[in-house]
């Protein structure tokens, strides 16, 4: 079965609507219409931004998904300050992350609450990137399989085959999010290995299918490695997804 690479830029709590127009155009000059040939791309602005880069993705005619960064489970309700999936979907949001390891340790979101938005997120004909990962000390304590697998099982329990099947799972060690530092190549396909082990053994044919993004610290130099991996399906970028130039090298990875 053939999956298609998906890289993901994570703008986090970056930039306003004026500069989210400026880089969505930035990157629609430095790639061309043929560097999506084998590559899906999503770019996922902050909220306040979508509209914005909707109209400019729109009136150019441009190859990339719009992605949003997170939504609450509720389709609406007395959420002060959340964004429902079904207002995303009417923007035209094709991909949504859910589970980022911010969201996990700053703001205290379970497997269970990951779970939730995951079904929320395809009841409205979205798709959900779900991040999993473990901390430095998990990893030095020996854990760091333990830990994924609790993640993945507890994120993905609500999921239909179907569903098991055409989701994304993001693989994002705490440790290298946004420190510079990298897992080494055999450590992240370590990991994605066993992550497509655990998903199809929770559904026969899944595993196979599912498409697993590596996160952390993923820059033009390490793109490449990284990509050539056997369960690496792609990158969910942060940093370098905020520079046009290098973000657009991430997506051309196959031409370096």
């Amino acid at each position: 079965m053939t999956r298609v690479p998906l890289i993901s830029g994570n703008w986090k709590m970056n930039m306003n609507h004026f500069e989210a127009i400026q880089l969505v155009q930035k990157l629609g000059y430095a790639l061309a219409k043929h560097d999506f040939e084998k590559v899906n791309v999503t770019v996922h602005p902050p909220f306040t931004d979508i509209r914005s880069v909707q109209t400019v993705i729109d009136a150019d005619r441009m190859k990339f998904l719009l992605g949003a960064q997170n939504c609450h489970s509720e389709i609406s309700g007395a959420f002060t300050g959340e964004v429902s999936p079904a207002m995303l979907s009417k923007m035209a949001v094709s991909y949504v992350i859910v589970g980022h390891s911010e969201r996990r340790h700053l703001f205290s979101e379970t497997n269970e609450d990951v779970a939730s938005k995951a079904v929320a997120v395809y009841a409205q004909d979205m798709t959900p990137i779900v991040c999993v990962g473990e901390t430095l000390e998990q990893r030095e304590n020996g854990n760091a399989r333990e830990i994924v697998e609790t993640q993945v099982r507890g994120s993905l329990s609500g999921l239909k085959k179907n569903q098991l099947e055409s989701l994304v799972v993001a693989y994002e060690p705490v440790w290298a999010i946004g420190t510079g530092v990298t897992a080494s190549v055999d450590d992240a396909q370590g990991m994605c290995s066993h992550i497509r082990h655990v998903v199809e053994s929770m559904q026969t044919g899944a595993g196979e299918a599912v498409r697993i993004q590596y996160g952390g610290s993923v820059k033009p130099s390490n793109a490449t490695e990284l990509m050539a991996c056997d369960d690496i399906d792609g990158a969910l970028v942060g940093g370098a997804a905020l520079d046009s130039e290098s973000f657009a090298r991430i997506v051309m990875y196959q031409e370096s």
